[in-house]
């Protein structure tokens, strides 16, 4: 009799404990690789996904060294950090043997930014150089709407500083890089002069947050092809990274 008694009692509270527990967040679904440029919130133009397929995917033929970027609309209260190490691990972004890979994370609904870096590239994409890229390069443009710019500002200060030719700027804005990124696409011919021109110059500042825009950018023959930027990771068919993968937290988090 007593044990029947306390039954009831015993089930009320475990119910009790179930309804007044705090609910855990699910953890957001890593979404399917589909190439360099993953826009799932779709804030990134057109014109300027195609300049940064270019500009990734020359980065990786020259040394291997794999970038690619993600935006989500939000991240549904997982946590950022989390989230930015199992995207990396599931895509094998890298290659096996070196992880020289990175990726360049973006909450639009957050506001959130992630930097995450393989193990390969610590030593060159260091976690300073990565918040300095995240507050002084794309945070600005991106407080002004300029998705476009900050992307590809901050997307040409992590190449620089993985060919360590990158020194942290301090903060200023630029101009829209956005119509920068037309011009490269519409009239290539004109940047082989600048290249020329930029060669003089050697490294003083540009408007891209203290970052010089690197030869690739202005490599001969443009814009025109885009024959190599649908070969990442052995091709879009079946694309699957590097196989890398390497990844322990390495990188910074900021915000606009």
């Amino acid at each position: 009799m007593p044990q029947q008694r306390f039954t009831p009692i015993l089930l009320i509270l475990l119910l009790l404990a179930g309804v007044t527990a705090p609910s855990k967040a699910a953890a957001l679904d890593v979404p399917p690789l589909t190439g360099r440029v993953t826009d799932t919130a779709d804030i990134i133009s057109p014109q300027a996904e195609r300049v940064l397929n270019d500009a990734l995917a020359k980065l990786e033929h020259s040394d291997s060294t794999q970038i690619v970027i993600l935006t989500i609309p939000s991240l549904e209260g997982d946590n950022l950090e989390r989230f930015s190490i199992e995207v990396a691990e599931q895509w094998g972004i890298g290659q096996s043997k070196t992880d020289n890979g990175a990726i360049l994370l973006v909450s639009r609904d957050d506001h959130k930014i992630r930097i995450e870096v393989g193990y390969g590239l610590e030593g060159v994409l260091t976690d300073t150089l990565s918040g300095a890229i995240i507050d002084n390069v794309i945070a600005p443009r991106f407080k002004q709407g300029d998705f476009d710019g900050g992307f590809v500002a901050g997307v040409v200060a992590m190449i620089q500083a993985v060919r360590g030719e990158y020194s942290a700027p301090q903060e200023e804005d630029g101009p829209p890089i956005a119509l920068l990124a037309i011009l490269m696409l519409l009239i290539p011919g004109f940047f082989i002069g600048l290249n020329a021109f930029g060669t003089r110059v050697g490294r003083r500042r540009s408007s891209l947050g203290g970052a010089a825009l690197p030869p690739f950018i202005f490599w001969s023959g443009g814009f025109g092809n885009h024959d190599d930027t649908n070969s990442f990771g052995g091709g879009f068919g079946g694309f699957g990274g590097g196989g890398g993968g390497g990844f322990g937290g390495g990188g910074a988090s900021g915000d606009w």
